[in-house]
């Protein structure tokens, strides 16, 4: 599958993964932080943004999505970022295939298996009636019943694009994303292992990465190491910005 990515900067070739409902949009104010050094590629995963739509969405098909852009535009050793479900994309791409990455950098979460925890998100998404829906103020409207949080109803808004016939449309794949919901929590295969430099970062306010997670990062990641950002949640990298790049350059450098 040929992802739709954008390209930022010269030099060091980096790899940005987005999380769930999410883009490569989301990651263009830290991209523009870094682009004086490095060469950036924020990719849409698949069913996200505007790269295709399939029935087929498990992480050994989106790690598999990845090699394949890495050998498409001929990235050597390139550095590997990943938050939330693209963090986990990374982790299953870097245990497969360690040969392709110099360094890991995952985003607030664990190696682990995560229960179900978008039901809420997911109604509200499919209480939209986007064949009918006459504006986005309507469609706020409506995911507001579900979702209270302004940021977290924006964040999810910023997949309602315009359709090209008219009305509106959802970039991500919303009918398999809500059927195949539990294979975003998998965890990472028994006997998984990388021994490259790999950063692990969590958001203090975040329950993502817990002390319970240490062991085990640890052991299928042997050269870690695991760092908080203080007043930082899930998105550490939306509320914490400018810590966030600070140390995602220190690691870059390292």
């Amino acid at each position: 599958m040929k992802l739709n990515y954008r390209k930022i900067g010269s030099g060091e070739p980096v790899i940005i993964m987005h999380g769930l409902f999410g883009s490569a949009d989301n990651w263009l104010t830290i991209a523009r932080e870094l682009e004086a050094d490095y060469e950036l590629y924020l990719l849409d995963l698949r069913n996200h943004g505007d790269s295709p739509k399939s029935e087929e969405w498990n992480y050994e098909v989106m790690a598999k999505d990845l090699k394949d852009f890495i050998e498409e535009h001929q990235l050597k050793n390139p550095v590997i970022l990943g938050h939330s479900m693209g963090g986990k994309v990374a982790m299953f791409f870097a245990t497969q295939y360690p040969e392709l990455v110099s360094k890991l950098m995952v985003a607030d979460i664990a190696p682990r298996y995560y229960p179900i925890h978008h039901h809420t998100i997911l109604k509200g998404l499919n209480a939209i009636p986007i064949d009918s829906l006459k504006s986005r103020k309507e469609a706020e409207d409506i995911l507001g019943e579900y979702v209270k949080d302004m940021g977290t109803r924006q964040f999810l808004l910023k997949s309602l694009g315009r359709a090209s016939g008219g009305g509106f449309e959802w970039k991500i794949n919303l009918p398999v994303i809500t059927k195949q919901i539990e294979n975003v929590g998998e965890a990472l295969p028994e006997g998984a292992q990388f021994d490259k430099s790999t950063l692990f970062v969590r958001g203090a306010n975040s329950d993502y990465i817990n002390e319970d997670d240490s062991a085990e990062i640890k052991e299928i990641f042997t050269n870690s190491t695991l760092v908080t950002i203080k007043d930082a949640g899930h998105w550490l990298h939306a509320e914490q910005p400018e810590v966030f790049t600070s140390i995602f350059k220190e690691f870059l450098k390292s």
